[in-house]
């Protein structure tokens, strides 16, 4: 069994400038990014770059009518890509690496073989995505009401660069929102049967700085993240790592649905259903079937958190608190009558992550989670 890959080449850079003058960004690279944080860290670098800001073809998350909006917008051809942003613009620019995106639910439907174009470099400007390390991007698709999972190696940067100035200014619900994602990237990842000792390595050890900034920050209060930023941001790759090579699970399989149809905010939507999880699989688990891995992340997480495994799920709920109010998925507009579709879609369009969750959930235990987070 494959232990870990590792495809990209990772720097860390202490400003915008830096990373300007070692990757000598010019007239042949394709920059994809937010106005946002363009203009005050890079539009005074004499970059010649051709530009593209994500938020002038939609709002929040990446969606099939966004991306062929971008496209439409390419003027001429160019050499490399460069994302700089959150997952948004860091799943929109590995699509934009490929030699062909379009029609894009093709691409993700299995029609199109992805081939690399040109090199891709991603640069992460939140605490969470882990894109810049993994091959995956994931997608909403209007007319379906749910998002699209396309994983390929092809997919992978050629370079990740963390820069943390580029976090500075982080909104605090987007820090907070981010963070947890990671969160649950290197929980999900550990609890997969596709989990490997060097996996679990780097997950394992992004709970404990994760879940150890935020005891910091419920202690000291929201002033404590400046000193942080580094700590939150290497969390995320190494969230990133782990689930590059395990996946993640239940969790994102099912906040798909509520994403796709009601436009909650990834990380947002992954919170509103974690614990629910986790508790789904301690049901499994007083049954003895779950693999080895749930007891030994749950071992990680209970020591985090100083509490018995029992505990986990409400000391987790208790923590995550401090950080962002959790909201029940009522708030956002789910409904009694949305659980059976969502469910049926989970089944139907994500099998593949569902296939990397430590014990086989059934339709039913589906429904009773969605039930439980309304």
């Amino acid at each position: 069994m494959k232990q870990l890959s590792l495809y990209s080449e990772l720097h860390m850079l202490g400003s915008a400038k830096e990373f300007k003058d070692a990757f000598k960004l010019g007239e042949k690279d394709l920059i994809i990014t937010c106005r946002y944080l363009y203009e005050p860290y890079f539009s005074e670098l004499g970059i010649t770059s051709q530009v593209i800001f994500q938020e002038e073809y939609g709002k929040g998350e990446p969606n099939d009518d966004m991306i062929n909006a971008m496209i439409d917008s390419v003027n001429g051809d160019y050499e490399r890509v460069i994302g700089i942003g959150g997952g948004t613009v860091l799943d929109i620019s590995k699509l934009f690496a490929l030699k062909q995106i379009q029609p894009l639910e093709d691409l993700f439907l299995g029609r199109i073989k992805p081939e690399k174009k040109c090199d891709l470099i991603l640069v992460p400007t939140t605490c969470g995505t882990g894109s810049e390390v993994t091959n995956v991007a994931i997608v909403g698709f209007n007319k379906l009401d749910t998002k699209l999972r396309l994983a390929a190696d092809e997919l992978y940067a050629d370079y990740g660069v963390l820069v943390p100035q580029l976090i500075e200014k982080l909104p605090l619900k987007v820090f907070a929102t981010s963070s947890i994602d990671a969160l649950i990237h290197a929980i999900e990842s550990s609890l997969s049967p596709l989990s490997t000792p060097f996996s679990k390595l780097f997950g394992h050890k992004a709970i404990q700085m994760i879940i150890g900034g935020y005891s910091r920050i419920r202690k000291e209060g929201f002033d404590a993240i400046g000193e942080l930023r580094e700590t939150f941001m290497l969390a995320s790759t190494y969230a990133g790592i782990a689930f590059g090579q395990a996946g993640c699970g239940a969790v994102h399989a099912m906040s798909y649905p509520l994403s796709g149809k009601y436009h909650v905010a990834h990380g947002a939507a992954n919170y509103a259903l974690l614990t629910s999880v986790l508790k789904k699989y301690a049901e499994k688990e007083s049954d003895g079937k779950c693999i080895a891995e749930y007891g030994e992340t749950m071992q990680v997480l209970s020591s985090a958190l100083s509490c018995e495994v029992s505990e986990v799920p409400y000391r987790l709920d208790q923590l995550l608190g401090a950080i962002l109010t959790k909201r029940p998925m009522s708030s956002y507009g789910t409904e009694d009558s949305d659980v059976e579709p969502f469910a049926d879609s989970v089944l139907k369009y994500q099998q593949v992550i569902m296939s990397h969750n430590p014990a086989l959930l059934t339709r039913e235990d589906v429904i009773d989670i969605y039930k439980d987070c309304l």
